[in-house]
């Protein structure tokens, strides 16, 4: 049977100061009336029953993803007591459906994602479905055709085609690549040969399972124990114990850069990753003057600029180009778009003068 894992353990540092640790990106909504990781649960309807959906997150926002999907029982949602990436997160979900379902079929996906349309995605998850029930040993991911040369995410470089030709869009990976320079980035895009990772995977729960124990083999020895006592009163103290003690690892290094049956199928939908506040203009109408705006904003001579305020609260601008200008009740951000990526940096400042307030 067809399981779901949904990972949302995220910071979302790059979303401050909308993002914070307490609401997270996640947790948030975009222009719309559902929040990113409701809209990642709504995506599974009628392909995943939902008392196969689980989610893993991080253990301080279980209350508030119980509130968001009160459709999933509280044995669904799983809080990680310590950060350890998404190999042991993976491996943990695997282990859990596996002592319930030993013959399971998982996919893993992102709680952040933008995907459509959700039929595209439906095809796209039943033919991986079909090749893992084909080959039990099989792993897949799924490849973004790229349209720019993305420095912020990893790459696929495919391999031989696995149908009778390219246009069955199913492909051994030949090589993971880390996030590229722009001009390595401009590389792939030319060759044609390459895919953005999407971080979504379908795969047997004993497959990843056989596969962690062989490449992590530490790992495993702790998930076991975990599962071992689901259900029983000592579970979240055996939890805290032994998944702190792994050490954290993402799946691509942990397994799908060693394993021998990897394939990647060739996305059919739109995806984006909703990474840093530039994927809003890719996702949202601009204006005349190339502005993307999410609240109330009033401007003259600005252009190229991204702005998000909330309906109450109005964003006057006047000459000015480029920048990422987001207000929220307590914090106001003014940032250079090419500067995005030191959001990250400002929250780490804010870290360490403790501020918690702004956090």
């Amino acid at each position: 049977m067809l399981h779901a894992v949904v990972m949302a353990g995220g910071a979302g540092t790059r979303f401050w100061p909308l993002s914070r640790m307490a609401i997270p990106k996640q947790l948030l909504s975009f222009g719309g009336d559902r929040s990113l990781i409701q809209q990642a649960v709504d995506r599974l309807n009628s392909l995943v029953p939902v008392d196969n959906i689980s989610i893993i997150t991080n253990q301080s926002l279980v209350s508030a993803i119980e509130e968001q999907l009160p459709a999933l029982s509280s044995k669904s949602i799983i809080g990680e007591p310590a950060k350890r990436d998404t190999a042991p997160c993976i491996g943990l979900a695997a282990g859990l459906i596996a002592a319930e379902d030993p013959d399971a079929t998982m996919i893993v996906m992102p709680s952040d994602h933008i995907i459509q349309p959700v039929e595209a995605f439906h095809t796209a998850v039943t033919k991986a479905h079909q090749l893992v029930e084909q080959d039990p040993s099989r792993l897949i991911t799924f490849g973004v055709t790229p349209d720019r040369p993305a420095e912020t995410y990893g790459y696929i470089q495919r391999g031989e085609s696995q149908g009778e030709s390219i246009d069955s869009g199913v492909f051994k990976v030949a090589q993971f690549k880390e996030k590229p320079a722009v001009d390595t980035a401009k590389q792939y895009l030319d060759d044609g040969g390459y895919y953005w990772n999407s971080g979504i995977f379908v795969w047997k729960a004993r497959a990843i399972l056989e596969a962690l124990e062989q490449y992590q083999p530490d790992m495993v020895l702790h998930i076991n124990r975990i599962v071992q006592r689901r259900g029983e009163a000592d579970f979240l103290d055996v939890l805290e114990r032994e998944f702190t003690a792994i050490e954290g690892i993402s799946i691509d290094y942990a397994v799908m850069e060693h394993h021998s049956n990897v394939l990647v199928i060739e996305a059919p939908f739109e995806w984006d990753d909703i990474g840093s506040w530039q994927a809003l203009s890719r996702l949202f109408p601009t204006d005349a003057n190339n502005n993307t705006v999410l609240g109330k904003h009033v401007g003259i001579q600005t252009s190229n600029s991204i702005i998000q305020s909330s309906k109450d609260h109005l964003i006057a601008t006047i000459g000015v180009s480029d920048l990422i200008i987001v207000h929220t009740n307590d914090a106001t951000l003014v940032a250079n778009k090419q500067e995005e990526e030191s959001v990250r940096e400002l929250v780490r400042l804010l870290e360490s003068k403790q501020d918690s307030l702004h956090l």
